[in-house]
């Protein structure tokens, strides 16, 4: 509370009740799977459009060479075709890829920023440079020259005094007050004060360019100087493409051009090829590659990079059906609670008895299953191929969301881009299938291909539907990340009127947006905090409790029509 100590009128804020609770994003997606090139550690990267996917991870790999492990690519393009705007991919490679790296002689080591034969057709172009000139105006001793000016000279440079057509090469021990003390003594008379030198002490560093297809980096003036701003090592660090490390280099008397690429004197630059980069063999790839290592903050992969990611809610790793991996995925859905599962079955896997085998697997509310594959055209192959349906089905996910809300079961929804199915299943075999928790897509005369199921794998009757689950999920991670304000207020009656007045406010604007049953908000939801939800002893350790109550809305997943025979009569 403020203090006064002098008459006067005083104006203060505060903070009156309610605070705003917003919704969250239920249509991010996130995929894990094969591509050409990217990082596979780290954090997933944020990809925006199709074009922005192949930027960054390249297009589509052959099914000779990974079989159904290379549908990552297929899967983002159905996303994105399908009505979703924004999704993050984490790269996996297998055990024995290798990144390509230049083979010569230079003391500058290259190596493609990851593994992958992509790495083969990045072209490094290096050509000298300097990043100051200056002249000598007088000789203080042997060794120390008063320059015109020292700007852009740094101890540990390497030098170059150019004379009478002859180069000498030192390093600079000082510069300062625009005087510079270099390693030995210039030969000669050094001193030139006439308004175009013939006599230049120039700074000795070197250009690099990379390039891969149609991206180009440009790293100016790069130095072998350790203690110059614009050292190799951290001048190139920002690379997309490359890390570039300086090996050891024998103490000599050339520039820096020189040193980092042994050419000759007279050499004006240096091309050449990364070289050894391989994709690896699809026997080299497990499971342990999809879950991904956990090493900490910044080196985890596969599922274990989305550890750090908040902002996926929906995921997928397409066309990856090993019961391990997706028991992975399941349990990360789990732990998290705010993101959902989409997972893929067997190609092979078309007789009913074969599909409820493998669904038999899996007991989750967390995650939903689809079957069959979809046909859809393959640029790379030039023909129509069958892909898993988790991407597009992804897509259509967030285009449900965006439009009607996760309320909504993402079911009777068209597949776009979707030319045929590997399997076209009849009216009784989805009858053994739906109860199941198996999402059947079919194939209807005139109305074209879609999502005929909206169940999920759990066998808990109260979470069968994928629109209940992922309802509950937007409602809590809302509720989770927009009371933060209340943790270590004081834990009594003012505190818990303002939680339940922020929350009843956020559950009235779900239900008034049709995502929560009953003809009033006291029907459709509760909200209680209080002495009837805490004791003493919560009070006492710190503990807030607030119990909530909603009632969703269900899908009419069985329309009935009753039709009997009117008489006139």
């Amino acid at each position: 509370m403020a203090e006064y100590f002098s008459p006067g009128v005083y104006v203060e804020e505060f903070d009156s009740g309610t605070q705003s609770l917003s919704g969250v994003s239920t249509s991010t997606a996130g995929f894990i799977g094969l591509a050409q090139r990217g990082p596979i550690e780290g954090s997933p990267v944020l990809i925006k459009s199709l074009a922005n996917f192949r930027r960054t991870f390249g297009s589509y790999l052959s099914a000779t060479t990974f079989g159904s492990y290379r549908f990552l690519a297929y899967a983002v393009e159905q996303f994105f075709l399908n009505g979703g705007s924004t999704c993050y991919v984490m790269r996996v490679a297998p055990s024995d890829a290798v990144a390509a790296s230049n083979s010569n002689s230079s003391a500058l080591s290259v190596i493609a920023k990851n593994p992958g034969g992509w790495g083969n057709d990045v072209r490094v172009l290096i050509t000298p440079a300097s990043k100051a000139k200056t002249q000598i105006l007088e000789v203080i001793a042997s060794g120390t020259y008063r320059v015109k000016s020292n700007a852009g000279f740094v101890a540990g440079d390497t030098v170059t005094f150019v004379a009478g057509g002859k180069t000498q090469v030192l390093k600079v021990i000082s510069a300062k007050d625009n005087t510079i003390v270099l390693s030995g003594e210039l030969e000669g008379d050094p001193v030139d004060a006439g308004l175009l030198p013939a006599k230049v002490l120039s700074t000795s560093e070197f250009n690099i360019q990379v390039s891969y297809g149609d991206d180009s980096e440009t790293f100016e003036k790069c130095s072998l100087n350790v203690e110059a701003a614009n050292y190799v090592e951290k001048v190139t660090g920002t690379s997309n493409l490359v890390s570039i490390a300086v090996g050891t280099i024998a103490d000599a008397t050339g520039t820096a051009f020189e040193a980092v690429t042994n050419a000759e004197e007279l050499a004006t630059d240096l091309t050449f090829f990364l070289q050894g980069g391989s994709d690896g063999t699809i026997e080299a790839l497990g499971q342990d590659d999809f879950i991904g290592k956990d090493l900490g903050p910044g080196n985890r992969g596969g599922i274990n990079a989305f550890i750090e990611n908040d902002e996926v809610s929906i995921m997928a790793i397409p066309g990856v059906t090993e019961p391990a991996v997706l028991f992975a995925l399941i349990a990360h859905c789990e732990s998290r609670g705010d993101r959902f599962a989409i997972l893929d079955i067997p190609r092979e896997k078309t007789k009913v008895a074969d599909v409820l085998a493998y669904r038999n697997y899996f007991d989750t509310s967390y995650a939903a299953m689809y079957n069959p594959w979809v046909q859809v055209s393959d640029p790379l192959e030039k023909r129509n191929v069958y892909i898993p349906p988790s991407g597009t089905v992804a897509g259509i996910y967030a285009r449900v969301d965006d439009a009607r809300g996760v309320q909504k079961a993402p079911a009777n929804e068209t597949l776009r881009g979707v030319t045929g199915l590997d399997v076209q299943y009849s009216v009784t075999e989805q009858d053994l299938l739906n109860p199941q928790g198996v999402n059947l897509i079919r194939s209807f005369t005139g109305q074209g291909i879609r999502v005929w199921g909206a169940r999920t794998c759990s066998s808990n009757q109260l979470w069968k539907y994928v629109n209940v689950r992922r309802l509950f999920i937007f409602i809590e991670t809302a509720i989770l990340r927009g009371t933060n304000w209340v943790v270590f207020e004081p834990n009594d009656d003012p505190l818990w009127a303002r939680v339940r007045r922020t929350v009843d406010t956020f559950l009235t604007r779900v239900w008034r947006d049709g995502a929560l049953a009953g003809a009033s908000a006291s029907e459709a939801f509760y909200v209680n905090i209080g002495r009837d939800t805490m004791t003493q002893d919560d009070i006492d350790n710190g503990r807030l409790i607030c119990v909530i109550g909603i009632a969703p809305v269900k899908p009419a997943e069985f329309v009935v029509f009753r039709i009997t025979q009117k008489t006139s009569e």
